[in-house]
């Protein structure tokens, strides 16, 4: 994407993070990585009147695998402390899951995280509505005290919901210490520390990430007081159990955050090879009437378990249930409220 169109669509995005002018912005990139997006924000910010910046990171070292919550920002607390003072923080590095990323939020700044492709960017750029349909759905889960999930396949899992906040993504960020991602489109919270229960059977067509892969064969979860107790099947249960077993750390086998995606401009099937447009998979995470269960760490939910073992897997055809009632039947969101035009 040429240098102007990629100003414009970050131009609407700074517009619906309600950027004003006078505000200070940073956008934080490292090493060589994603320069061209501090070059569009920068230009974008500055035609809203914000006084902009950009902190600029040192390459990280070669760490093998996907470690969340470790960052080049640890090292660097006078870097944490300038960004702790800024309205708005464009993260084009992913400090999700990290204290750095808490501490900032803790201070009231708001935080973007955009690491995805261009493309991707302009093709799911944020709406009102999206954000309307997402906050309804929020809603509705933060009054729940059960979720329960099922599916043809043998899915039957309960999480109980008593402890841990709900979080909206709607893809901007408005809100002081409100942290969003884009793109995006879902809605999920995290079940009790002990209050998850049942059985969760992978289908082929669901997504592994951060494999980026679609699951060939079933792989089977037994989940018992928030813990996966058993992970049966083929290869690729065998590929996740070798994955899960490198960081040697019993809590990534600790049920993380659960919810559904609400998306309609993304496509469940845009990662089959010449379709993957590269990044860390927000298109899967969000696609309409996913249900996505995760696996690691809830410190994100202000938990305890901070591990770096994260699984997120995006699952088809799968009904959900607050309270015994239905909010996604067979990959289908049926709450009138929440309905979106599938594109």
């Amino acid at each position: 994407m040429d240098h102007a169109s990629f100003t414009e669509i970050c131009l609407h995005q700074l517009k619906m993070s309600g950027v004003r002018s006078d505000e200070r912005l940073v956008v934080l990139t490292q090493g060589s990585e994603r320069l061209d997006y501090a070059d569009a924000f920068m230009a974008a910010g500055q035609r809203l009147g914000a006084n902009m910046y950009h902190m600029r990171l040192p390459a990280p070292p070669a760490m093998g695998g996907w470690n969340v919550g470790a960052t080049g920002l640890a090292a660097m607390p006078e870097a944490v402390e300038a960004l702790k003072n800024c309205d708005m923080l464009i993260d084009c590095v992913f400090l999700l899951f990290s204290p750095e990323q808490m501490a900032i939020q803790a201070a009231g700044t708001r935080i973007l995280t955009a690491v995805e492709p261009p493309a991707l960017l302009a093709r799911m750029l944020p709406s009102q509505e999206l954000r309307e349909k997402v906050e309804i759905g929020a809603a509705l889960l933060d009054r729940a005290k059960v979720m329960r999930i099922t599916s043809p396949h043998g899915t039957d899992v309960t999480y109980r919901l008593n402890t841990y906040p709900t979080v909206a993504e709607y893809a901007c960020t408005d809100e002081p210490g409100r942290w969003d991602h884009w793109p995006s489109g879902f809605v999920f919270t995290g079940g009790d520390d002990d209050g998850v229960d049942g059985t969760i059977v992978v289908a082929p067509g669901d997504i592994l990430l951060p494999q980026n892969m679609y699951v060939r064969d079933p792989i089977t979860y037994t989940i018992e007081k928030g813990f996966i107790t058993d992970i049966r099947g083929g290869l690729d249960a065998e590929l996740v159990k070798s994955y899960m077993d490198g960081f040697n750390d019993p809590r990534g086998l600790g049920m993380s955050h659960v919810g559904w995606g609400m998306n309609p401009d993304a496509k469940w099937h845009r990662m089959v090879p010449g379709e993957f447009p590269g990044g860390m998979g927000m298109e899967p995470r969000s696609f309409y009437g996913n249900v996505m269960f995760s696996t690691g760490p809830n410190n994100e939910l202000g938990g305890p378990n901070d591990t770096a073992c994260h699984l997120d897997i995006p699952m088809r055809g799968c009904s959900l249930f607050l309270d015994d009632e239905p909010i996604v039947i067979d990959g289908d969101i049926v709450v009138k409220e929440m309905q979106m035009a599938r594109r």
